[in-house]
């Protein structure tokens, strides 16, 4: 099982070494990890934020088109929370039943349905900003029954306000900044701890101060 260990540790480094990443990957490796991360359960380690941002970098650069990459990766969002919500709308409740396995955590998901119960709609945007939580928010939302008329408005606004101020956000700072590349990693490793705070907030409360099980 070594092999197995030594894999994994191998590809989380190479994947959270987002710089390296977008230069082997290229634009349709990214519109590919932007749809994983939004459309498929297993996608939710990846790196969303980071990646967004550093892809606005490579545009400040030249090496990226900034209105290529925002019309692409922002469909590519659309229609991995469509298929998201697809995916809770025909598997429906058995996915809270589902158990736990290396690419799914039943916790995920019900932390997510119980920000859901208390967002409502909304829930689809805000998700798009927490890591996580914008893997299943599209599939809690198909598994309760949210129209897709109403799930289709949520699910475009959310995409083009995450992608347009990550890319964007990126591609000033590049602007700005000229030299940037010596310090894109320090640059990344922030934003990677960024996206990733409100799930350490949430692992210190669950670990500190437990609340009763949820039941669906």
């Amino acid at each position: 099982m070594d092999w197995l260990f030594n894999w994994i540790e191998q590809f989380f480094r190479f994947v959270y070494n987002v710089p390296e990443l977008i230069r082997f990957v290229g634009l349709f490796g990214l519109i590919a990890i932007v749809f994983a991360e939004t459309g498929l359960m297993i996608g939710f380690f990846l790196p969303g934020d980071s990646l967004l941002i550093t892809a606005g970098l490579f545009a400040a650069r030249g090496d990226l088109n900034i209105v290529t990459l925002n019309i692409t990766l922002i469909l590519a969002a659309i229609i991995g929370d469509a298929t998201g919500y697809w995916i809770g709308r025909r598997a429906g409740q058995a996915l809270y039943s589902r158990p736990n396995s290396l690419l799914f955590r039943r916790e995920h998901l019900l932390r997510t349905h119980e920000f859901y119960e208390k967002h409502g709609g909304k829930t689809i945007i805000i998700a798009r900003f927490m890591p996580i939580a914008r893997t299943f928010a599209p599939v809690v939302a198909g598994a309760a029954d949210m129209t897709y008329r109403q799930f289709a408005v949520y699910n475009i606004i959310g995409a083009i306000l995450w992608v347009a101020s990550m890319t964007l956000a990126g591609y000033f700072l590049g602007i700005a900044i000229p030299d940037i590349e010596s310090e894109i990693h320090k640059i990344v490793a922030v934003v990677v701890f960024l996206s990733l705070l409100p799930a350490i907030i949430a692992w210190v409360k669950g670990r500190y101060f437990p609340r009763k099980p949820l039941s669906v």
